[in-house]
């Protein structure tokens, strides 16, 4: 069983690899990315060694293959992770970078810098990438990371974070370490080490995140839970909407912006849903729908409540037809998780007024859900998608890794009454 003083033990080994990390250079954190990606490279075959014992067991529990491909390693997919780390280290460092400054009356000159939030705690499920993306995001905005992926990948979690900690030399490999334990206390105690640890992200479902956010004294961002929504509009083009449809429900069924419901505009509805429906069923999607949709298919099941919330991660979708785009937007309001809506259209006024009506953190014009991602929107992997609105919304690159201090220069400066 883990105990408390293990878990505080690595996080305060973290706090001084945090101070030790803030003021290095861009050059040696970049140094220190590419040194990863070389020995992730290098050490591969045992990388995919590990994964593979992780993968026989949950297939042995009879995990499913959506959350088994979420788990699972390649040489492929190693290449592929090797190459984002890479990609990070040709970002721009937004440590020390000016948020703003300017000379006040008195003569004083002040200035906003970006500086490394300290210490972050990452709590994740199933996605060994996710051990190396949120590695290489922290060590370059000059955070230490400490990572509690789930049990169901730890074997390759601890390949992964002993490849990444070899390779450091010029910068403190305490920057980067596995919190130690498989069981639920070490989560426990890590959301309890206010005051060691900055702050804490989830990424994984809705009930990981609900725990950590109701259960930890520490700071938490809240990412992730995607009910995401496709509206067709009575003006879509009905050609584009299938295939973005399809495109946002099944190019990865398994991932938090892939679409759970799809909204129909009865003007349009006789004309797309038969199309739609024919286009979903030969990717072997079961669609669950009101009263409406059913009259379209004796396959498609009645939806219930629970369906509108419901982020299936899987080849599910739930479909209504409404009366309007404010009814598309009353529904997405009140059973969406504010991650990602899209709205197909050709009507300008349309797509504005949808933009300025749905409150998520990242709307599509005519574009499938599954951009909204941190790679596709440039910023390179991602530590997550905020669906909160405090400090940071959205795919979360390098920046919101970052928070700010305030410096101020003068001349011998006194402040009188």
């Amino acid at each position: 069983m883990t105990t408390q003083e293990q878990v505080l033990d690595v996080a305060r080994r973290a706090r001084q690899a945090a101070a030790e990390l803030a003021p290095l250079p861009r050059a040696t954190k970049d140094a220190a990315l590419h040194a990863i990606a070389d020995a992730l490279l290098a050490r591969s075959a045992e990388i995919v060694e590990a994964n593979a014992g992780d993968v026989a067991r949950a297939r042995e529990a009879g995990t499913s293959e959506y959350m088994i491909d979420r788990l699972s390693l390649s040489a492929e997919r190693v290449e592929k992770i090797a190459a984002a780390v890479r990609h990070v280290a040709s970002l721009p460092d937004p440590v020390g970078e000016s948020v703003r400054g300017y000379t006040l009356p008195n003569g004083l000159e002040l200035r906003q810098v970006r500086v490394p939030l300290g210490v972050v705690g990452i709590i994740y499920e199933g996605r060994p990438n996710v051990t190396v993306d949120a590695a290489a995001l922290t060590l370059k905005s000059g955070n230490a990371v400490l990572l509690r992926g789930s049990s169901s990948a730890y074997d390759s979690n601890v390949a992964l974070v002993e490849v990444m900690r070899s390779a450091l030399t010029d910068v403190p490999a305490d920057a980067v370490q596995l919190v130690p334990g498989r069981d639920r206390d070490s989560v426990k105690y890590l959301m309890r080490a206010r005051g060691l640890v900055d702050v804490l992200i989830p990424r994984g479902g809705a009930s990981l995140i609900n725990s950590v956010v109701e259960e930890s004294t520490v700071p938490v961002i809240e990412t992730g839970v995607g009910n995401c929504h496709v509206y067709v509009d009575a003006d879509a083009d009905l050609g584009m909407a299938v295939d973005i449809l399809v495109n946002a429900k099944t190019q990865r069924p398994s991932v938090c912006n892939a679409a759970e419901t799809v909204l129909v505009h009865r003007d349009i509805a006789a004309d797309f849903l038969p199309r739609a429906l024919a286009a979903l069923r030969r990717e072997g999607v079961t669609v669950h729908g009101d009263e409406a949709v059913r009259a379209y298919g004796d396959d498609i099941v009645a939806a219930t409540e629970e369906d509108w919330s419901n982020e299936y991660l899987s080849l599910d979708l739930a479909a209504a037809v409404v009366g309007s785009l404010e009814e598309a937007v009353a529904h997405i309001r009140r059973y969406g998780s504010a991650h990602t809506e899209a709205i197909v259209t050709t009507s300008q006024p349309a797509a504005r007024r949808f933009v300025a009506l749905v409150d998520s953190a990242a709307v599509m014009v005519n574009a499938s859900t599954r951009f909204t991602d941190g790679e596709e929107f440039g910023f390179g992997a991602e530590i997550g998608i905020s669906t909160q609105k405090l400090h940071a919304r959205g795919p979360m690159g390098l920046p919101e890794l970052t928070s700010t201090k305030y410096v101020v220069t003068g001349e011998g400066h006194l402040r009188g009454a």
